[in-house]
């Protein structure tokens, strides 16, 4: 037979253990959710340049270039035979198979990804946020924050 006290703070232990639950559960998403924020904050630009890569192992140059140039102006200061005399098979990325990107930095608007080739090259290209098109980075690396 049960007595009137056999239940005395039943109650306060399943709401402690509710309230334990809660918090290790919002701490799992903060963590979880960093994670994902500094894995894929640059996916977009990441996937432009491997696909501009892509691009130019398939000696799809024209492809390519669409990557490189989005207005007119932009393809007035970099022609295509600019374009090919970089990038080209005449050129010192000629054979661009073998790339990886090894680096993904955020910079400002853009992002500046390092790019390593089969044999020993690299390159840092730089992708715009808003319009994700792809240049040379004018810069070696991000500045250091004043």
């Amino acid at each position: 037979m049960a007595g009137y006290l056999d239940q005395y703070g039943a109650g306060d232990e399943r709401r402690i253990k509710v309230i334990k639950t809660l918090v290790f559960s919002l701490i799992a998403l903060v963590i979880l959710g960093g994670v994902a924020f500094f894995v894929f904050h640059n996916y977009k630009q990441e996937r432009q340049v491997k696909r501009f890569l892509e691009s130019l192992q398939a000696h799809d140059y024209q492809g390519a270039y669409a990557f490189w140039v989005s207005t007119d102006s932009d393809r007035r200061g970099y022609p295509f035979q600019s374009f090919m005399q970089d990038w080209g098979p005449s050129s010192g990325h000629a054979d661009v198979s073998g790339f990886q990107i090894t680096k993904s930095r955020s910079c400002g608007n853009g992002v500046i990804l390092t790019v390593d080739f089969a044999k020993g090259q690299q390159e840092k290209l730089w992708v715009r946020r808003d319009d994700p098109v792809i240049g040379f980075s004018p810069l070696p690396g991000c500045p250091a924050p004043r």
